[in-house]
């Protein structure tokens, strides 16, 4: 079910953030399927982005903190190319576990948009404008994805427009591509 406020801090990364540092490897082991294993993959959401990549320049503000399974920010802000590397459909799912609400960026890599909207785990939403260099983790935020998406910065009231989720919507609404195609007549 798409949420169509979404309010809360921005945890701000950059460019190139790939699946092995939203989720790495060695936490692959864990079972989605199994409520107790799933929600590790939250605690362990973005613990491979490195130092100076999310956060302070010394990377001391984590997306989820030592030992815990929520993270405090509901809205995850990267730069170009975010989620490449593998096709890891874990990686969506992870943050998304933490609690994060939606993933905006300049543009993503192919397979983590589609594992995102497929899985219906999170809103992948896109910006022609670079947020990385205005907003700063921690920041308040609000995501309105009513007729015009946009992402309200709020210390600065400064509304930017975002691409329409267009016909990935009903699928993510749905709570991903099964559901969406049994809420359709088309699998039984």
């Amino acid at each position: 079910m798409i949420q169509h406020t979404i309010e809360g801090q921005a945890y701000v990364v950059g460019d190139d953030v790939d699946t092995d540092q939203i989720i790495p490897a060695e936490h692959l082991y864990l079972n989605p399927a199994d409520p107790e294993e799933r929600k590790y993959f939250g605690m362990h959401a973005m613990t491979g982005v490195p130092d100076g990549q999310s956060g302070l320049p010394d990377g001391t503000i984590r997306f989820v903190e030592p030992e815990q399974f929520d993270t405090p920010f509901t809205i995850v802000i990267g730069g170009r190319n975010f989620g490449c590397g593998s096709s890891r459909e874990h990686a969506p799912l992870a943050i998304a576990e933490a609690g994060a609400k939606v993933v905006i960026a300049e543009f993503y890599a192919r397979i983590f948009y589609r594992n995102c909207v497929n899985g219906g785990y999170l809103l992948p939403c896109e910006t022609a404008v670079r947020l990385v260099d205005r907003i700063a983790t921690g920041d308040p935020c609000r995501v309105e994805l009513d007729d015009i998406p946009r992402l309200t910065h709020l210390p600065s009231n400064e509304t930017l427009d975002l691409q329409p989720l267009g016909d990935v919507a009903p699928i993510v609404e749905a709570g991903g591509i099964f559901r969406y195609a049994m809420q359709n007549g088309m699998i039984g």
